[in-house]
């Protein structure tokens, strides 16, 4: 995905077990489809609700999947460049998601963190796949801010869902690359 408005772009790599369940195959970090060269002047990143179970000061925390041991691990990573293609280290990097029954946690921060990247721009979680829910498909919710930058709030989609077409928020342009 790519913010030009905040002069960052994020390329975002989703990489799975081969698991249980849907057992799908790793990805061989391949970039989003949407985010072009860092010189093709793409669409600034779409931002998206926070929805309505964001809650501040999550832990500094990479390993989410801890908080679902019995579900579907998942690794999300990317990295932030500025408009020029370089890096942005210590960008701040926020993630909450339902588990794997389509619930959020509400009073604690199981399947929520954030960390800041690192001198190569560099990113990412150990989660799991979250189930969808009643009106919406499974998705990923992050926030990014460079430092001292503004915020943006985007909401990440999985590819080949079958609630993606009915869900008011999807936006295929915000898909995860998955092998």
């Amino acid at each position: 995905m790519t913010c030009r408005r905040q002069g960052l772009i994020l390329p975002v790599l989703a990489l799975s077990s081969l698991g249980p369940g849907r057992g799908r195959a790793l990805a061989q970090g391949m970039p989003l489809p949407l985010t072009p060269a860092c010189h093709d002047r793409a669409a600034p990143t779409i931002a998206q609700t926070e929805g309505p179970y964001f809650r501040p000061n999550a832990p500094l925390k990479r390993d989410l999947a801890a908080d679902a041991p019995n579900a579907e691990p998942l690794l999300v990573g990317g990295h932030v460049q500025d408009v020029h293609c370089r890096p942005v280290a210590g960008a701040l990097i926020e993630f909450w998601q339902a588990d794997e029954n389509g619930s959020y946690d509400r009073r604690g921060f199981r399947l929520r963190g954030h960390q800041f990247t690192d001198e190569q721009g560099r990113w990412w979680f150990s989660t799991i796949f979250p189930a969808a829910y009643w009106t919406r498909t499974r998705h990923l919710h992050v926030k990014v801010q460079r430092p001292n930058g503004p915020m943006l709030t985007t909401q990440l989609y999985f590819p080949d869902e079958p609630r993606n077409g009915w869900d008011r928020e999807f936006e295929p342009r915000l898909q995860l690359a998955m092998g």
